[in-house]
């Protein structure tokens, strides 16, 4: 069976590592980035992979060039079934000092990017009447946090957005899937490349994660829908934390973040900033902190492995109740 795959932002980071994984499961893949050396590198690992892969180059806050890049898509590999959000682009540093065209860019990709990316999918998918999106994203998306208030902002946004998507199409009756999973700190590019005004190098809020943890968890989710997936402890405590005391958040973030968001150890690793023009080159999934990164976790294993997960948990839940019964049988 063919099923096609497009996957936002998928020549470098996270992005990278979600093209390699769907391959690795069968699914024909089309890429979609700003860099041709990049993108046309990620295609090349799905056909290395066996499967067939697609080099698109666009800017998906241009929703023409999204629209533009479907309908290449739809007539190389043909209807889309999956379709991944997960591109972003990021500045570094406290609002007021942020310039205003910088903070504005950055939304432009990092949201309406997914705004475009829906729509296009949404366009080709509800009249065929299946199909699924897939948004990234992320812990920040629930809580933010100093010196990412572009970021945060998007990803807020993002979460409101594909509510309503979700239940405009629950009214119509539609069984397109919309599915957003939420991040932890990933190991990837992004931190290089960031335009950043602090005085050392960016770093990811520990526990810092590798790519394909992410990865992983978008793919398991492609073959078995969920409405709201959480990656990684860190995901989970982040947004309960909040849940339960937005205060506390709020002073944790002041005290530790600032600092917890630079460190000097990686000064002088910096790329140009690829807010406004790719990168050039082609960057992988990784970042420049393996040494940190963790490749695995329990919590990461059960989302991989819910179906597993829920039949040990109906079979302890069965063992429990056949005891249960047994005793009040001896009463």
């Amino acid at each position: 069976m063919t099923r096609v795959a497009v996957v936002t932002g998928g020549s470098a980071g996270l992005g990278r590592a979600t093209v390699r994984e769907l391959a690795a499961r069968g699914w024909d893949v089309a890429v979609i980035a700003r860099g041709q050396e990049g993108v046309d590198a990620a295609a090349a690992e799905v056909e290395a992979a066996g499967r067939r892969g697609l080099a698109v180059v666009a800017d998906v806050s241009d929703r023409q060039a999204v629209e533009d890049a479907a309908d290449r898509i739809e007539a190389e590999l043909g209807p889309i079934d999956l379709w991944v959000n997960g591109v972003m682009v990021g500045v570094f540093g406290r609002f007021l000092d942020t310039e205003p065209e910088d903070f504005e860019r950055a939304l432009r990709v990092t949201y309406l990017g997914f705004v475009n990316g829906t729509r296009a999918a949404l366009s080709r998918m509800v009249p065929r009447d299946r199909g699924q999106v897939i948004q990234v994203g992320s812990a920040l998306g629930f809580r933010g946090i100093p010196l990412q208030a572009a970021y945060c902002g998007a990803k807020h946004a993002i979460v409101g957005f594909t509510e309503s998507v979700v239940s405009e199409l629950i009214e119509q009756g539609s069984r397109v899937q919309v599915s957003r999973v939420d991040m932890p700190a990933l190991n990837t590019i992004q931190f290089n490349w960031v335009k950043s005004q602090l005085p050392h190098h960016p770093q990811p809020v520990a526990p810092i994660y590798q790519p394909e943890v992410g990865a992983r968890a978008i793919a398991a989710t492609a073959e078995r829908p969920r409405r709201r997936t959480w990656v990684g402890e860190s995901t989970v405590y982040t947004i309960l934390g909040n849940r339960i005391s937005g205060r506390f958040a709020d002073w944790y973030a002041a005290k530790t973040l600032v600092s917890g968001q630079q460190t000097a150890s990686k000064d002088g690793q910096m790329l140009p900033s690829n807010l406004d023009e790719p990168v050039e080159g082609d960057h992988g999934a990784h970042g420049v902190f393996d040494d940190r990164a963790h490749a695995w976790s329990p919590q990461t294993w059960w989302v991989e492995h819910r179906r597993l997960g829920n039949g040990l948990i109906g079979a302890a839940l069965g063992v429990a109740g056949a005891a249960v019964l047994a005793a009040g049988r001896r009463r």
